[in-house]
């Protein structure tokens, strides 16, 4: 099943059970992949693309779940909180640090790799390999020190 219509069937869900919260997410979702195919020429998405959008979304609560914690406001990082958790559910299975280790090594090889100025090959031929399945920081992270 795709990615939006499991969004449909748990949006029903939602609704009958009344989960104002995780309807408000799935709705977002929604929007942002119906959004996104529109720019795509109003065909369906690929299951890269959608994992592309998933990812975006992942990446603004955590944007903004960083802000509201630097301001201080409780009540929006609960709330932010909350809608990770939603939108996680969706995103396939991540990879722990020493699979994504493991994945950086073999790609520092693959381009051989050096230095600190060979960081852009890496990442372009990495960020493939990763995508949806690992933080975009910690992979950063790990091949600044693996090249350093």
């Amino acid at each position: 099943m795709s990615l939006l219509g499991r969004l449909n069937d748990e949006m029903k869900q939602a609704m009958k059970n009344k989960e104002k919260e995780k309807l408000t997410v799935i709705r977002m979702l929604k929007a942002a992949m119906q959004n996104e195919s529109i720019k795509a020429g109003g065909r369906d998405l690929t299951e890269e693309e959608e994992l592309t959008v998933l990812s975006r979304e992942v990446k603004q609560r955590k944007d903004s779940l960083h802000e509201f914690e630097k301001a201080g406001r409780e009540d929006l990082v609960a709330k932010i909180q909350t809608e990770l958790t939603y939108v996680n559910e969706y995103m396939p299975e991540q990879l722990s640090e020493e699979d994504v280790s493991a994945i950086v090594d073999e790609t520092i090889v693959e381009t051989g790799a050096s230095a600190k100025a060979d960081m852009g090959k890496v990442m372009a031929a990495l960020m493939p390999k990763v995508k949806g399945k690992a933080d975009g920081s910690l992979v950063n992270r790990l091949v600044q020190q693996k090249l350093s």
